[in-house]
């Protein structure tokens, strides 16, 4: 066990098993040279598989999207170890792409300032796919 996988079990976080299943046609995680871009992750919850959906301000408070976009985030971490092998291996998150603030800070949380601080750009949408709340993507070195 890595010490990036030490720290997720430290802070109680359970990632999944294996890479993000692509729900059309793409794949998780393209790596081209040392820089992984990573799909747009969903909020599906390890473990029950269950998806947090609706509309922030309309459905979900503010905190729910926050937890939304930080189960996006866990999934991020699964995909990233299914194509690594160990978290250890990330050497930066250098861009995400989300609306709030609970997948920056989850990556903050496990991999520290130096390598989980990183740029952002916000995008909102009127509507996501299966009708969830929030979707991120990040790209990785």
């Amino acid at each position: 066990m890595g010490k990036i996988e030490q720290r997720l079990a430290e802070l109680g976080i359970e990632i999944p098993s294996s890479a993000a299943s692509p729900k059309g046609n793409y794949v998780p995680a393209v790596r081209y040279g040392n820089i992984l871009h990573l799909c747009g992750h969903i909020p599906q919850r390890v473990a029950d598989k269950s998806l947090i959906t609706g509309k922030l301000g309309v459905d979900l408070s503010v905190e729910q999207g926050y937890e939304s976009a930080r189960t996006c985030a866990i999934n991020i971490l699964g995909t990233l170890q299914a194509e690594l092998g160990t978290l250890d291996k990330v050497e930066k998150i250098i861009k995400v792409a989300n609306v709030i603030n609970g997948a920056s800070d989850l990556f903050g949380e496990v991999f520290g300032k130096e390598v989980g601080q990183h740029a952002r750009s916000a995008v909102g949408s009127n509507a996501l796919p299966l009708g969830i709340a929030t979707e991120v993507e990040c790209i990785v070195a």
